[in-house]
C-alpha cells in the first residue's frame, strides 16, 4: 500500500474529479454503472485510484474521483472497451453531458 501513496505523490500525477447527473429515474442506474467501472478501471497500469462518491442530498448527482500516474495514462482509458461501454450508456442516462475537472499537484 505504501507504493500507492508514493506514487500518488509524486510530480505529474493527475487527478480527476468527474461529475454525472442522471435523468429523473436513472438514479439506481448510474450508480450501477460507475461502480462497473470501478474494478476494470483500478487494473489498467496507471491508474493509482478511481472512487465514485454519491450526493446524499441529491441521489441524481453522483462523482468519481480518479487519479492517473500521468495524462497518457488517463488518454489510455478513454480508449478501452470498459469506457466505450460506460460511454454509451451514459449518453441514455444523463441529464446534461458529465464534466471532467483536471487537477494536478500543487508544489510545495
Amino acid at each position: 500500500m505504501s507504493n500507492t501513496s508514493t506514487a500518488s505523490t509524486t510530480s505529474g500525477t493527475l487527478t480527476i474529479v468527474a461529475s454525472f447527473t442522471a435523468k429523473p429515474g436513472q438514479e439506481r442506474r448510474l450508480r450501477e454503472e460507475l461502480d462497473a467501472m470501478v474494478a476494470p478501471s483500478l487494473a489498467e497500469e496507471g491508474c493509482l485510484g478511481y472512487r465514485p462518491y454519491a450526493d446524499p442530498a441529491r441521489p441524481d448527482r453522483m462523482i468519481i474521483v480518479e487519479e492517473w500516474v500521468d495524462a497518457a495514462a488517463l488518454e489510455h482509458h478513454f480508449t478501452l472497451p470498459h469506457f466505450a461501454r460506460v460511454a454509451k450508456a451514459l449518453d441514455e442516462i444523463l441529464d446534461e453531458p458529465f464534466t471532467l475537472r483536471r487537477l494536478t499537484d500543487v508544489p510545495a
